[in-house]
């Protein structure tokens, strides 16, 4: 593999080793994507204030996250489909984030299975769940993770309905991948990855196949089951129903306003991803950074807040977290890697942000995360920093 120095890199890897339809279901958003560059745009609007002569010999990059302790304050969200970008995917994330000492989640809509995935890494693990139409589905779900150990349910309430990614329509995705006269000479240009594939045992939603409610198993029945099962009337009350079925931690994954982060709170979730799903719904959701202190200010401190969406360095991460955050969910950013060297290229993606995340922290004269506040940040609302911005875009000046 090429010298890699940043996630940037792997992306442009991951780009040349993937059809343009699958690295474009990876990377593309909802309409005009909007949301999807207005998250990494957020970033850019805050700088750093670093503290002199502090004594940052040794630093610690490690958190707590639901009480278990981690290397690095960055886990893996759940991603569907990753078992297409390499063969048993979803396996190989999991192994790598074990290693790296943090939390995978496994996407309901994963190509391996709830127990492989288990069975292949240690925990912790998170299941992440959508609640469907089809409740005993959904239950049996959560009784599955459950019985397979996961440490905690993740589940998702930003998908009533499936966002219009216009990357896809154009390209025909469909799951499993068609060959078509359209991406014939695209797949013919990507070999490589087509020979890998022939490795993995199904190109489809693995936890599904075994499904009563199936009348035909084939891969285009399963997919055609999963796409109907969407529920756009899930309320409060399917949460209050979903809090009897599992014991365990509760998170909620897709929260942007601070009135639905409080009311998650008051029934019973350990923590908060704040998360507009990568801009990947409704395009025209404010960035996820940009959302993060109202809603650290409405939980008080009643939950965990976990901050995803656009975070591509190690400095991002350390942002998130002087804001309030208590680590970060990444998605782009390790499926570049599964794309681009498998297993190991996830724990370099882990390893880059590990070094960068240590280093921000030495050149910022701040030792230990749990020190970050917002006193490190000159932010939109400071007066110099509007200041510079309004001369920015002045040419008269005699810089």
């Amino acid at each position: 593999m090429p010298r890699v120095a940043n996630i940037e890199d792997l992306r442009r890897l991951a780009r040349r080793r993937l059809p343009r339809f699958l690295f474009d279901f990876v990377e593309g958003g909802a309409d005009d994507e909007v949301t999807v560059r207005a998250n990494r745009e957020a970033f850019a609007r805050y700088m750093f204030r670093a503290r002199a002569l502090v004594d940052v010999g040794t630093r610690d990059v490690s958190t707590t996250l639901l009480g278990q302790r981690l290397a690095l304050p960055v886990i893996l969200g759940p991603v569907g489909l990753a078992g297409l970008l390499a063969p048993r995917g979803e396996l190989l994330v999991a192994q790598a984030a074990a290693r790296k000492g943090t939390i995978s989640t496994l996407s309901t809509m994963s190509v391996c299975t709830i127990e492989e995935v288990a069975a292949a890494a240690p925990a912790p693990q998170w299941f992440q769940l959508y609640i469907w139409k089809d409740r005993g589905i959904t239950g049996s779900l959560v009784e599955r993770a459950r019985a397979a150990g996961y440490s905690a349910l993740c589940l998702t309430v930003d998908v009533p309905d499936m966002g219009n990614r216009e990357r896809d329509v154009r390209n025909g995705f469909v799951v499993p991948p068609r060959l078509t006269v359209a991406n014939a000479l695209d797949l013919l240009m990507h070999l490589g990855w087509a020979l890998r594939m022939t490795r993995s045992p199904r190109a489809t939603f693995g936890n599904f196949e075994d499904s009563k409610a199936l009348t035909r198993r084939d891969a285009v029945s399963v997919a055609a089951y999963t796409s109907r099962q969407f529920d756009p009337s899930v309320t409060w009350s399917d949460l209050e129903w979903l809090r009897g079925l599992w014991p365990g931690p509760l998170v909620l994954k897709g929260i942007t306003r601070a009135e639905d982060a409080r009311r998650a709170v008051e029934h019973g979730v350990q923590a908060i991803v704040v998360s507009n799903h990568g801009g990947r719904q409704l395009d025209g959701l404010p960035a996820a950074l940009d959302v993060l202190p109202e809603i650290v200010d409405a939980v008080g401190g009643k939950a965990e807040i976990i901050l995803d969406g656009g975070v591509r360095r190690g400095s991002d991460v350390v942002k998130a977290i002087a804001l309030g955050a208590r680590a970060c969910m990444i998605g782009r950013p390790f499926l570049y890697g599964l794309a681009a060297a498998g297993e190991a290229g996830v724990e370099l993606v882990l390893e880059l942000f590990r070094k960068e995340i240590d280093r921000t922290l030495t050149l910022l004269g701040c030792p230990r995360l749990e020190l970050l506040e917002p006193s490190y940040l000159r932010g939109p609302g400071s007066q110099s920093f509007v200041q510079v911005l309004s001369l920015e875009g002045k040419q008269d000046k005699p810089w």
